[in-house]
């Protein structure tokens, strides 16, 4: 099946552009320096919801952009001037099965915020995505992209959450992206809006096949540096980086243990982080007081901080809801 296009079509297979597995090499580098962070925070050695918060946050997401433009490019590349069919399910199920492993992974070992969602499941519906929309006409492409960037500063600036609903919060539904207050997770990458950076690198590569900047940029070499290698094995980086990184996290904490934070200081902190990724400073920091009183009154406080309690037990969902309620 050959990729519709509107103009002259491309004849041959874009050569591969050593400056893309580049900048996908450097994305991976600052990924690392990010996790690596995220692993010192969680041995104790940095105050938690740091990664979260601040240049960290802002930093987080401009890798996770990257790396998704950069799927949306590749995946015209890869499929021009027609859908390579073998090589592309290849692909995907290599990713899906490295999402599903990362996921039964992080729920033996962190079950109260296992990543059910996050940037490799993100890769893969993408993909699926991005394949379905290869089969159409471009200007559909650009159609379905300008929808989404519409949409996204809608939720974002206009109106805020005006495409949030409750009816999403389930982790069989967040994944979509409408949840107004998504289950917590080490890594969360829905679909909406993390599907704007594809779709726009998508949409931006499917002009540029039309045109000679394939072959200019393929002209400029870069292929050939350490940065370019990484990019071309993104997905075992992706895999062994961060066991290797934690390791040494422990491996320091063993050496050099971090000095032990407040533990109602902590709880406050994660609390605020994770709220105001949903709702306001000042209502957060009613619902993160109001659920701290009654884990303390009801002696479940030092429980749930030692993970005995979940976040999905009962009594826990139960007090959460009235401070929900009563912060409103």
């Amino acid at each position: 099946m050959t990729v519709p296009a509107t103009g002259t079509e491309a004849s041959a297979k874009p050569p591969r552009i050593g400056l893309l597995d580049t900048v996908r090499g450097a994305a991976l580098i600052a990924m690392a320096s990010y996790h690596f962070t995220w692993d010192l925070e969680f041995m104790g050695y940095l105050t938690p919801g740091t990664a979260e918060t601040g240049w960290l946050k802002l930093y987080a997401r401009a890798i996770a952009s990257t790396f998704l433009f950069i799927v949306g490019i590749s995946l015209v590349l890869a499929n021009t001037p027609e859908i390579r069919w073998r090589p592309f399910w290849k692909r995907f199920a290599m990713i899906a099965a490295a999402a599903a492993a990362i996921s039964a992974a992080t729920w033996y070992f962190m079950p109260g915020e296992w990543i059910f969602f996050g940037i490799l499941h993100a890769i893969a519906v993408l993909s699926l995505i991005g394949v379905v929309l290869l089969c159409l006409p471009t200007p559909v492409t650009i159609l379905v992209t300008v929808a989404a960037i519409v949409a996204w500063v809608a939720d974002t600036w206009v109106a805020p959450g005006i495409l949030r609903w409750s009816l999403f919060n389930p982790r069989y539904l967040a994944w979509i992206g409408f949840a107004e207050l998504p289950q917590r997770s080490n890594d969360y990458v829905p679909v909406f809006p993390w599907a704007v950076p594809f779709l726009i690198g998508l949409t931006s590569a499917l002009i540029a096949v039309r045109t000679t900047l394939p072959a200019r940029l393929a002209r400029l070499g870069t292929g050939s540096n350490l940065l370019a290698k990484a990019g071309r094995h993104s997905l075992a980086f992706y895999l062994i980086h961060q066991p290797v990184l934690i390791s040494i996290a422990y491996g320091l904490s063993i050496v050099v243990p971090p000095a032990k934070p407040d533990p109602v200081e902590s709880y406050l902190r994660q609390c605020n982080v994770s709220c105001t990724q949903q709702e306001g400073e000042a209502l957060c920091r009613s619902f993160c007081q109001c659920t701290l009183d009654k884990l303390q009154a009801q002696n479940l406080f030092t429980q749930f901080q030692s993970g005995a309690v979940k976040a999905d037990d009962d009594r826990i969902v139960a007090l959460a809801g009235e401070c929900s309620a009563a912060s409103q």
